[in-house]
């Protein structure tokens, strides 16, 4: 009895006490905290590199099985973050070298979900919701330095822009130089106070609705300088699931992984990373110098990220790639904080540029001159406000009445850029019109080539929101839409047209249909291609030197002089990781020749030009060149 008694002593002293969540709804973080003993804090002086910990939490449904690690907090405190997918009871387990856990079992009861769950991506192109039937409208809000700026002015940063029906905010989770050196000066031991922080802000987000998109380093090679070792950076990856997994979030990899030199192998091992320790699968991509794109050959990214208001990279690039593409910066509204580069523009070519974006098939991510948190800018939030941010609520007024979910570019209209909803009825051989949208930058007379069907059609005004009745054309029948223009030839509109009643009745009868979206092929053959590469004309390049690129066409259709152009370039076998570039997006011009594109000379470049003509129909040509060094 004495020994017994013993044992029960040893066995009480061992065991950490473990706080577990009370009845935490679907989808929400479930909060496991307990500290090790004082004779493990002797035998891990660094838990953060020694401490091995994950919890693997049983469904109520079906048994499955997820798999999330932990994370340690400072001192001797670990927590596991996790949030449950379905109502019931969760039993959990840990798998750890702290005795104290390991293997230990406990469970909490899930209740009703509040909301509707992670976004994920959805038929190829969209997004949804984990519940059933729920569509996500991606529309992003940059804010970088969100983790460092007041917590007061975040949360007023945070309600405004839910109130403006934005859906996502975009920051750094290590913030500027001066803070991530700081978070990481010990690359194995990070600033706990630091995360501690962010993860309040994240829950706020959370808790009003917003998606955060994390972007796991800086610009400028921040990351692989702060983290040079393969173990680090795991640790690292591994460390932010723990962290912020359970939360609804995206993973946008690093800042402009262009200017990494070896970007592409560095998000190739982030990406593994991220699929090896995320349960959730929450949605991978990675922030550009101009576009993520030519990562997508390597399988990781979920959905593409452009930095760029140029409407070729948005035709051919959502034409390339079978994702979903974000526009996470067509550009920056400066609103009266001032401009400081290029693509900070006024209010009124903020919205040009983001209804553009949008009718070309991407989700648009905002930002302010004023609000952004860029490199030392302050953020003053007497810019919240702006034109720019209430055509951004303008821009989702509109998106949420369509079935914004089943929109893809359209081509057959003139004088303006369109996106439709056409669909195959059930052993149909031709397509039914529902909707279409036509943004209309410049006045001018409109054809819109359509099913033969009755529509309705009206005009929207981007700027103030308020919908106009076309009286001529208010009912239309046929299969050419002829208009003389907008109502007001001054700025730019949007043109309805749709069939209301089969809209509705589509919306009544079912919210979502898991179909394929069909992807074109491209065309190679030269007798099809209405162009060819005529310049340069040399076999030798020098890299970083500029270089006359001209496509001439060989075809005079109408459809071919619609043509727009990427030129793109690559070399294989680089040794540098070097993801191939754009090096143009008109059919002729200046275009330089990156340095960074290997690190081996002489090499082959391979340049490629791609276009999607006036109906949509994507073409490429190819040629080889020697690139040396100067």
């Amino acid at each position: 009895m004495r020994l017994l008694a013993l044992a029960l002593t040893f066995v009480a002293i061992a065991s950490a006490e473990v706080k577990v969540c009370a009845g935490p709804p679907v989808y929400e973080p479930c909060e496991i905290w307990f500290e090790m003993t004082d004779a493990e804090a002797v035998k891990h002086p660094n838990p953060y590199v020694s401490v091995e910990l994950r919890a693997e939490f049983r469904s109520p449904k079906g048994g499955r099985t997820k798999v999330i690690p932990g994370f340690w907090d400072g001192g001797k405190r670990f927590g596991v973050r996790f949030a449950p997918d379905f109502e019931g009871r969760w039993d959990f387990r840990f798998l750890s070298n702290l005795e104290s856990v390991d293997k230990k079992v406990h469970s909490f009861s899930a209740g009703p979900a509040r909301t509707p769950g992670f976004v994920n991506v959805f038929n190829t192109r969209y997004f949804k919701y984990d519940q059933p039937e729920t569509p996500h409208f991606w529309m992003g809000d940059t804010c970088y330095s969100f983790a460092t700026i007041p917590r007061e002015s975040f949360e007023a940063l945070v309600d405004k822009r839910v109130e403006q029906k934005f859906t996502h905010l975009r920051g750094l989770v290590l913030g500027w130089e001066e803070t991530a050196e700081k978070v990481l000066a010990d690359p194995d031991q990070p600033d706990v106070a630091h995360f501690q922080e962010v993860d309040r802000r994240v829950d706020y987000m959370t808790q009003r609705g917003l998606v955060y998109d994390l972007i796991l380093g800086g610009d400028r090679n921040q990351l692989a300088e702060l983290l040079p070792k393969r173990r680090q950076r795991e640790r690292y990856v591994k460390y932010l699931v723990a962290r912020y997994a359970g939360f609804n979030i995206t993973w946008q990899g690093v800042q402009e992984f262009e200017e990494y030199p070896e970007g592409r192998k560095l998000l190739q091992e982030i990406g593994g990373y991220l699929e090896k320790h995320d349960p959730y699968r929450h949605p991978r991509s990675t922030h550009a110098v101009t576009s993520s794109g030519p990562l997508a050959a390597d399988g990781w990214p979920d959905y593409i990220v452009q930095q760029s208001s140029d409407e070729a990279l948005a035709a051919v690039e959502f034409e390339l790639y079978p994702r979903p593409l974000v526009n996470a910066e067509p550009g920056y509204e400066d609103s009266g904080a001032g401009a400081t580069h290029p693509h900070h523009v006024d209010s009124d070519e903020m919205r040009r540029r983001v209804w553009r974006a949008a009718v070309r098939g991407q989700w648009v991510t905002f930002g302010n001159t004023g609000t952004y948190g860029g490199r030392d800018r302050k953020v003053d939030l007497s810019y919240l406000d702006s034109a720019g941010a209430r055509y951004m609520t303008h821009l989702a007024d509109f998106f949420l009445q369509t079935r914004y979910f089943e929109l893809l570019p359209y081509y057959r209209v003139d004088g303006g850029v369109a996106t439709a909803l056409q669909r195959v009825p059930f052993r149909a051989e031709k397509a039914e019109g529902v909707e279409y949208v036509v943004y209309v930058e410049k006045p001018g007379p409109i054809e819109l080539i359509v099913p033969k069907a009755k529509y309705d059609v009206s005009w929207f005004n981007p700027i103030d929101g308020a919908w106009v009745v076309d009286k001529k054309n208010k009912k239309f029948k046929g299969d050419r839409f002829q208009s003389p223009g907008p109502p007001d030839p001054t700025h730019d509109w949007v043109l309805y047209v749709r069939r209301e009643g089969k809209k509705e009745g589509m919306n009544r009868s079912y919210k979502l249909e898991s179909r394929l979206t069909k992807v074109k092929r491209v065309e190679q053959a030269d007798t099809a291609r209405p162009y060819q590469i005529q310049f340069p004309d040399s076999a030798e390049l020098v890299a970083a030197e500029e270089y006359e690129f001209n496509a001439t066409l060989t075809k005079s259709t109408r459809a071919a002089k619609k043509t727009l152009f990427v030129w793109m370039g690559e070399v294989s076998d680089s040794g540098s990781g070097s993801a191939p570039r754009v090096l143009g997006t008109k059919q002729f011009g200046k275009f330089r020749i990156p340095a960074d594109l290997t690190d081996i000379y002489p090499a082959t470049l391979q340049v490629r030009l791609y276009g999607v003509d006036g109906l949509g129909v994507v073409y490429e040509a190819f040629k080889s060149y020697r690139l040396v060094k100067e």
